[in-house]
């Protein structure tokens, strides 16, 4: 298989996401022209540094590259200010100096804590994403938004910062967990949702392809997803605008992720799914969409193994105010008004300002009644 190349177009600050197979392998070659001295500083998590480390650090040091790693626990929890004064003060002891790269391995979690880290680090410092979920290679390691969370909310504390590389090596899917793949799939199902029919429509028939890892499944989807994600960040970096609609389904899987306590009892892309089901039933409620593409939507999801509302690892034990206050807070409210993306049909998303929040809690409250 080719390897790929798509440009996300930020003038200097442009950079490549590559996606192939055997990237790891030539991790040293791609990096060592952005190294401003022969080390790297790979900052992971103790899953991931075990199943691909090694195959890493061969690559780099292959290369005449020196690598310094810093191994985080796995799972949500790790994306805190705690976890991040922690990683802070570990580039502190190991000399890290603003002109060298970090290199983000892993997962969402990962890619989001050490992006912020290299952000704040001496007032900004460049990093690498190197991501080995496919939620990351399709979404998160792609755009420069990096955060963690607070009690308050998921990612309220975060900079846009851009990363100098992504290599997506679709050969670091392979010891992925199903449930993961699960997760990256919903991501993928939202590029079809909220601006691609043909997109979705090929994901109805080959969606377990991309399930199973097929090579030629992968590489669309993960290609598709990058290219549509460049061209809004390209033309909206800072989500002045169309880049919201990067969000479908987010507003509505926050919450959700927030009232199960950021644990892993529900993954991110499990939320995503619960949230992309909501926002078309909500949609569809309010005589915005069909119900037949809620229900075609949502069957889908249901196909893929993922949750299309409150239910399945979704069903978080949350009332209907408890999500009510979580979405109240949400990155996308403007003016102390409820912003939320929502649908017209598949393939088109819109962003929604000034929504009802009263008919909005009515809404919630029909589907934690549904849950009971």
């Amino acid at each position: 298989m080719s390897v790929q190349s798509i440009t996300v177009g930020l003038g200097a600050r442009s950079y490549d996401i590559v996606i192939g197979e055997a990237l790891l392998d030539q991790a040293g070659e791609r990096l060592a022209p952005l190294l401003s001295r022969p080390r790297v500083f790979v900052v992971t998590d103790r899953n991931v540094r075990r199943a691909q480390g090694g195959r890493l650090k061969k690559a780099l040091n292959s290369a005449g590259i020196a690598v310094e790693t810093v191994a985080l626990a796995p799972g949500e929890a790790s994306k805190s200010l705690r976890r991040l004064e922690g990683l802070l003060n570990r580039f502190a002891e190991l000399g890290v100096e603003r002109a060298d790269l970090i290199v983000a391995f892993g997962g969402g979690v990962v890619g989001d804590l050490a992006g912020f880290a290299a952000a704040v680090w001496q007032r900004g410092c460049r990093f690498a994403q190197i991501p080995t979920t496919l939620l990351a290679q399709v979404d998160s390691a792609v755009g420069g938004k990096t955060a963690v969370n607070i009690a308050a909310g998921k990612n309220l504390a975060g900079a846009f910062h851009q990363p100098a590389i992504v290599l997506a090596d679709l050969d670091a899917l392979a010891t992925l967990p199903d449930r993961e793949m699960r997760a990256g799939y919903a991501e993928i199902v939202k590029y079809g949702a909220l601006g691609d029919t043909a997109f979705f429509d090929w994901l109805e028939r080959h969606g377990p392809d991309v399930l199973a890892r097929s090579p030629q499944a992968l590489m669309r989807a993960v290609r598709r997803c990058c290219e549509m994600k460049a061209a809004i960040v390209a033309a909206d970096e800072r989500e002045g605008g169309a880049r919201a609609l990067l969000n479908f389904g987010h507003t509505f899987g926050h919450a959700l992720e927030a009232a199960a306590g950021f644990s892993d009892r529900l993954l991110h892309g499990e939320a995503v799914a619960a949230g992309l089901g909501l926002a078309f039933d909500f949609s569809a409620a309010e005589g915005l969409c069909e119900r037949s593409d809620a229900a075609r939507l949502k069957s889908h999801l249901h196909a893929a193994g993922l949750p299309a509302g409150i239910e399945g690892p979704a069903a978080v034990g949350a009332t209907a105010d408890t999500l009510f206050a979580r979405m109240r807070v949400d990155k996308k409210s403007s003016g102390g008004a409820m912003t939320l993306i929502l649908a017209r049909r598949i393939g088109e998303a819109f962003v929604a300002q000034g929504v009802d929040e009263s008919r909005l809690l009515r809404f919630l409250e029909t589907k934690t009644v549904e849950r009971a």
